[in-house]
């Protein structure tokens, strides 16, 4: 150690902090020592190993101070002038500054560099018991008077005590430091009450302006706050949370904490196998985070929560976790878009591009609370979006489609979005055999189809006998009742007559349909599709020669029938 460079250094900032008697009793003798030492240029008699870096001291000024080093030398044998020192808090950096403590040497305590002062202070026994006004006593009262009273700089004491660990905790300056933060942020920002009064016991709205309001009022210390390691953040939320701070102001906090330590989670595809610790570490937090969540309706955002379940599906956290986050996904279902529920399967046992098992649960959790017409709304056509989105997955099983297709609220006008989706799928999966393609169709409401759609299905190869029977069948009864009520159907028409005329051709050909269909089923003596086909296909030409509107469907059906490999393939979710 070059102690004339160290001679030179800035004085010790806690001796001003002393009383006058002590301070100047320290001053001279720190003083004394050192001149002598450095005037006689004695010799080491002792060289102290710290984690491979060596310093030549002295016995007298270091076991002066530090009862540790006094009992390493008591045990040493005659002629043995070399100690190897472990575990020391700070490593050779903080050995350093407790030998310059015995040295005399000035230098200056800082928010920085206290805790590691304070560590190896207690770690060395430089206590008052061994010498006045030693480095433990100093640290104490720099920590006391300078450190704790302010939030920036109980923080950093905070942040460097975790290097520290056990020392740091044996002398209780993390729980020191946690309690000054706490106390801080509960009386500085009011939240016991104020915020109480504006959560209602049913929830916050995730729009309104308190929930902005508490974000713009947490953002001033919350960011100083990510710095710390997921155990001692989650002991100060605790004390927080002791001292009256409502749960619903943290989730700003819990947004910032969460966004920096798993924001390069979510990757495209199967997952890849990280590092085990990291992996480790970050399912911690993950799990940590869902924990202080707080369980009002809406008092969370959507997309937010959507970024915990994948990255809990992702890391492989424990099931009660990702439970929790799909219940909590499926109370506020209605909020989300089609982003949200598209989450990527990571698991290499799945075929699917999609997690559609997770989608499932959140579907039936949402079905498990009583929810607004508007609401039932909104998530059956999220669901009907999410259908078609899923549907041209090869891999995705009949099973599970049907499910999802079941379990979709009805609350809708039209049936075409659940139209749409299965179409999609019969595409995707030509094998399909005739059994299983009935009883998909079957799942269409054929009631509930609008007009545009009715003529395309009336046409549609892809669809089972059955379904375009009914699609007749439903669509013929509407003009019908239309023709029953005095409606013009057809404005080009010019004689009423021809109007009767033909729903009546329109009703023998479908009794001649149905009447075909069920000889097919008894006879199975001609199993193929073409005859049936044919005669589905002579009911719909009749049918679409009866409305204008849908002599443009027919002509724009036709056209794309011819050139049905040319066009299939501009939209995903088009009719084709």
């Amino acid at each position: 150690m070059d102690t004339q460079q160290q001679a030179g250094a800035a004085m010790v900032t806690t001796l001003d902090m002393m009383p006058d008697k002590k301070k100047e009793i320290a001053n001279n003798a720190m003083k004394r020592t050192s001149e002598w030492i450095f005037s006689q240029e004695i010799s080491s008699d002792v060289t102290i190993h710290v984690q491979g870096v060596s310093f030549s001291l002295h016995k007298f000024p270091l076991l002066s101070k530090c009862g540790y080093l006094r009992k390493l030398v008591s045990n040493c044998k005659d002629g043995d002038h070399e100690i190897k020192i472990s575990n020391v808090p700070g490593g050779p950096a903080g050995f350093e500054v407790a030998a310059k403590f015995c040295y005399g040497i000035n230098f200056e305590l800082t928010i920085e560099n206290i805790a590691m002062a304070r560590c190896v202070a207690e770690y060395l026994e430089m206590t008052e018991e061994y010498s006045v006004g030693n480095l433990v006593s100093r640290t104490e009262a720099y920590i006391n008077e300078v450190g704790l009273n302010s939030f920036a700089g109980a923080v950093a004491i905070l942040q460097s005590a975790d290097s520290y660990l056990p020392v740091s905790e044996n002398v209780k300056l993390i729980t020191r430091c946690v309690d000054a933060i706490a106390l801080i942020v509960t009386k500085d920002s009011q939240f016991s009450l104020s915020v109480s009064a504006e959560c209602s016991s049913e929830g916050l709205d995730s729009s309104s302006s308190s929930l902005f309001h508490l974000k713009e009022v947490v953002d001033w210390w919350a960011e100083d706050l990510v710095v710390l390691s997921i155990r001692t953040f989650q002991r100060l939320l605790l004390a927080m949370i002791s001292r009256g701070f409502n749960k619903h102001a943290l989730v700003p906090i819990l947004m910032l904490y969460a966004c920096k330590c798993l924001h390069n989670l979510e990757i495209p595809g199967k997952k890849k196998k990280g590092d085990p610790n990291q992996e480790n570490e970050k399912r911690v937090i993950l799990e940590t985070i869902v924990s202080f969540l707080p369980r009002e309706k809406n008092a969370i955002s959507t997309s937010f929560l959507t970024m915990l379940l994948r990255s809990a599906i992702h890391l492989e956290t424990t099931v009660a976790c990702r439970l929790d986050l799909e219940k909590r996904m499926g109370l506020q279902l209605g909020q989300a878009v089609l982003d949200d529920i598209l989450i990527p399967s990571f698991r290499f046992d799945v075929d699917t591009l999609f997690d559609i098992d997770t989608v499932q649960r959140i579907l039936m959790n949402f079905g498990e609370h009583e929810a607004t017409c508007d609401e039932m709304v909104k998530v059956g056509k999220l669901m009907e979006s999410y259908l078609a989105e899923i549907a041209s997955d090869c891999n995705l099983s009949l099973s599970k489609f049907m499910n999802l297709v079941e379990h979709t609220p009805n609350q809708r006008v039209t049936d075409d979005g659940v139209y749409t989706a299965i179409d999609i799928y019969l595409k995707a999966h030509p094998s399909l055999g005739d059994a299983e393609r009935t009883k998909l169709c079957s799942l269409i409401n054929c009631q509930k189809l609008s007009s545009e759609v009715c003529a395309h299905a009336a046409t549609n190869d892809r669809l089972s006998a059955e379904t375009i029977v009914q699609v007749l069948y439903y669509q013929q009864q509407r003009l019908r009742e239309a023709d029953d009520n005095g409606s013009t159907l057809n404005p080009l028409a010019a004689d009423l007559s021809s109007l009767h005329k033909e729903n009546k051709d329109l009703k023998f050909a479908l009794g001649k349909a149905k009447m075909r269909l069920k000889e097919i089923e008894k006879s199975h003596s001609d199993k193929s599709p073409s005859r049936t086909r044919s005669i589905i296909s002579n009911v719909s030409k009749k049918f679409l020669k009866f409305s204008p509107i849908l002599w443009f469907d027919h002509g724009v059906s036709s056209s794309f029938t011819r050139s049905k490999n040319e066009s299939s393939k501009v939209r995903r979710h088009s009719v084709s």
